[in-house]
């Protein structure tokens, strides 16, 4: 009898441990996939290009997030429909060839923010702002965007959306500005913008749910540049103000 007594504690102990690991584990939720996309050369391109791109996805209840489109981030504010959470992200920058040839290259770095997300049914709106960590970009950027959800059958998932972003002086002379130098290489004229520029667009997808584990994505947006980024000569001498996108994804959901 007090063998059967000792040996009860641990057993329960043992059941706890694995409730609470299966629980931990039910909270992780995320996908994987891969897909083409044809988008511009570059930010304010009248030329797209065809590329492939990762899909992946990961949240820990509604604690942690990581994926590729928003970077990583932790809730560390949640009340309601609200959570705030700051994050660090990949910043892309911008190639020198092409129509391009002779500017110096933007080199791509990170960037760090605080993003406030609210969702309510089908309804999401997310406000974010970031500062670059390195690479060739001072200043800063925000965003601001809504979405609407909806299912239109039991296999297939519809959403839209408006964004709006505002890059700050210092973040546009560095990714439209033209230097004496780079205009004396490029055949560009000088161009130094003074102030900031808005870009705004609206995106679209639509999914298909081939099994409860698959799924096929299709993406269409166009967003317009304004401000000092629309009058630069990047944009309108060799690119164009309004960009168009759109691309495929296949993905794994776990």
């Amino acid at each position: 009898m007090s063998s059967r007594l000792s040996v009860m504690p641990y057993f329960a102990l043992s059941t706890l441990l694995m409730m609470a690991s299966g629980s931990a584990l039910a909270q992780w939720q995320g996908s994987v996939g891969a897909g083409v996309f044809s988008v511009p050369e570059y930010l304010g391109s009248d030329e797209n290009e065809t590329r492939g791109w990762p899909s992946a996805s990961i949240t820990y209840g509604d604690t942690f997030y990581a994926s590729v489109r928003d970077g990583i981030g932790w809730n560390l504010l949640r009340h309601g429909n609200w959570m705030v959470s700051p994050f660090i992200t990949y910043l892309p920058g911008r190639d020198d060839d092409g129509e391009l040839r002779g500017l110096d290259k933007v080199e791509d770095g990170a960037a760090a923010g605080v993003r406030a997300r609210y969702s309510n049914g089908p309804w999401g709106l997310e406000a974010a702002t970031k500062v670059p960590l390195g690479g060739d970009v001072d200043g800063y950027e925000a965003d601001l965007k809504a979405n609407w959800r909806a299912m239109l059958s039991e296999q297939m998932a519809f959403s839209i959306g408006p964004e709006l972003t505002y890059s700050s002086d210092d973040w546009t002379r560095d990714m439209f500005g033209i230097s004496p130098p780079e205009s004396a290489r490029s055949g560009l004229a000088v161009y130094r913008p003074n102030d900031g520029y808005l870009r705004y667009g609206l995106n679209s997808s639509l999914s298909y749910y081939l099994t409860r584990d698959w799924s096929v994505t299709g993406l269409v947006g166009v967003t317009r540049l304004t401000g000092d980024a629309a009058d630069s000569p990047i944009v309108d001498d060799v690119g164009d103000k309004t960009q168009v996108m759109g691309g495929a994804l296949i993905n794994y959901h776990f």
